[in-house]
Parts: C-alpha cells; structure tokens; sequence
C-alpha cells in the first residue's frame, strides 16, 4: 500500500513540475528552438499511428490513370504543395527551411505511405508540422484523390514530365 502512495506522489509531483515548465514559460515555443528528441519521438510516433489509423478511405478512381496523375500534378502545383515538398526538378521555397519538422519527401512518402493515408493527411492536415487541411481550404475529394495519384507516382516523374503538365494552359 505504501508503495502506491509513493507512486501516486511522484505521479502528482510530476504533473506540478511539468505544470510549472509549460505553463511557466520554460519551454521555448520559438521555432528556431529544437524539441527534446523525446518530443521530436512523441510527436513523429503519434502522428504515424494516428494517420495509419484513420487513412481507410478506398480510393473512388483509378490512380493509374494519366489524366488523374496530369490533373494531380497540376493541383500540387497550383495550391502550393511544390513550396514546401518540391517535386521533380523543383526545389522546395526557401521559407520552407524554416519549418520543424521538415516538410515530408514526398517521393519516400509515396513509398512508404498507402495512397488512403496520403489522401488523409491531405486532406485533414498534420497538427504541429505545418501541414495545412486542403479539405478546409476548400479542396474537393476528387481533386485530393488527383493529388495523391501524382504523390505515388512522383518517384518516376521526369522534370521534363512535370513541367509539361504544369505549365499554364
């Protein structure tokens, strides 16, 4: 019985200390300020879990399909996606850098990522990455789709191909 006491006390304790460092202003918020590597862990861990758990939807069209690609990469283009992830030939924007985490490479993400998980993150957001939610900015499901067709197929397009369907029309 002692040994619960002891462990619910420590359990209080904590809670006050981190209570104090939070809510004192120890901990620095400023975005030049890198996270304790158990925060950067936390975070990244919580944010793989959470999108591998929700990312279910099936996809509504065929990926594969050239038009729904063309249409994607037109979309990434135009909403702003190749300023933070670049894309084939296109470097990421310079404000980008000062992002923490670092924007996703999307061509690891397309490997590593079902195109349901990407669509979720696309369209949801990621808290606490800069990652906005397309979906409340007004993207339609069937545009967000056309994105992720670009994103799993990103890892073999050209810049040439890029550029071709990027280009105003």
């Amino acid at each position: 019985m002692r040994f619960l006491a002891f462990i619910g006390a420590l359990a209080i304790i904590a809670g006050i200390a981190g209570a104090i460092y939070f809510f004192g202003g120890f901990y620095n918020v400023a975005q030049t300020a890198n996270n304790p590597a158990i925060v950067d862990w936390a975070l990244a861990s919580v944010r793989g879990a959470s999108v591998v758990a929700r990312g279910t939807e099936t996809p509504p069209t065929n990926l594969d399909d050239a038009e729904t690609i063309k249409a994607g990469a037109r979309a990434y283009a135009t909403i702003g996606c190749v300023h933070c992830h670049g894309g084939p030939g296109v470097k990421w924007s310079k404000f980008s850098e000062g992002l923490k985490p670092d924007p996703a490479d999307l061509s690891a993400m397309a490997k590593e990522r079902t195109a349901s998980q990407l669509f979720w993150a696309i369209k949801n957001g990621i808290k606490f990455t800069g990652m906005p939610s397309f979906g409340l900015a007004g993207l339609s499901d069937q545009d967000v789709w056309s994105i992720v067709a670009f994103v799993k197929k990103m890892p073999t397009v050209s810049e040439d191909a890029y550029k071709g369907w990027t280009a105003a029309q």
